[in-house]
């Protein structure tokens, strides 16, 4: 194809600039490099988006399962438990005197008449904390101990109710708690009337007294302690 000519106002040939194509100019590549470097960019944007959003999730998740567990799990005590001693740490002299304690408990002594008789030195010997161990954990119903003593001096020794009564929470008898003693009169069987006459008899058989100096002695408080009906039924059943 022919080159096309031009020419000035003067008629003389001008010979034009050939243009270059815009692909070929360099403000072309510098346009296409700056586009992929923002095109990058903006990939790299998203992907980042997106694996800040997943840990997200995975840190809100493990965080729900967290407190779940918190509120799911059982609450931990403080209270620190006891824990009963073991028969193995019990000393030698602590064991002899719960076994001695045993032993007085089956001649129906009470709690207290047990705890003396093991520190004393007529008796036991033991420790005041040995003697304390043994009341501690003996297993005896002091109630049954109380009635049995009870039934022994109505039955053996023809004592009054009152009287019976008074021997069982002496300082210098059983040792009974009121409550106890008061359990075995109100549980112990006897015939009071005959057991005002027994004393009676032996009375009379061996001091020789009168009836009216046998119903004295029968009803006084520093006596017998029977009561007024008891001694008229002695007095009248007397030979």
């Amino acid at each position: 194809m022919a080159k096309k000519k031009f020419f000035d106002e003067n008629g003389n040939e001008v010979k034009a600039k050939m243009k270059k194509p815009f692909y070929k100019k360099i403000w072309f590549w510098a346009l296409v490099v700056i586009i992929i470097i923002v095109a990058n960019l903006g990939g790299g944007s998203d992907d980042t988006a997106t694996e800040s959003d997943d840990s997200t999730q995975e840190v809100a998740s493990e965080t729900d399962t967290t407190e779940s567990t918190e509120e799911n799990a059982e609450p931990v005590s403080n209270e620190s438990t006891e824990v009963e001693e073991p028969e193995d740490d019990v000393s030698t002299e602590f064991k002899s005197a719960l076994n001695q304690a045993g032993s007085y408990a089956e001649m129906n002594m009470s709690k207290a008449g047990i705890y003396d008789q093991l520190i004393s030195e007529y008796g036991g010997q033991f420790a005041e904390d040995a003697a304390q161990y043994a009341i501690d954990n003996i297993e005896v119903d002091w109630n049954q101990n109380a009635l049995k003593s009870a039934e022994n001096y109505a039955s053996t020794m023809d004592m009054s109710k009152a009287g019976v009564y008074d021997q069982l929470v002496s300082e210098n008898g059983e040792k009974f708690t009121t409550e106890e003693a008061q359990y075995a009169i109100d549980n112990v069987e006897a015939d009071w009337n005959q057991n005002a006459l027994n004393s009676a008899i032996s009375y009379q058989e061996s001091m020789s007294m009168s009836p009216e100096a046998i119903r004295d002695q029968l009803t006084s408080e520093n006596g017998e302690k029977f009561t007024e009906e008891e001694a008229d039924y002695a007095i009248s059943n007397l030979e």
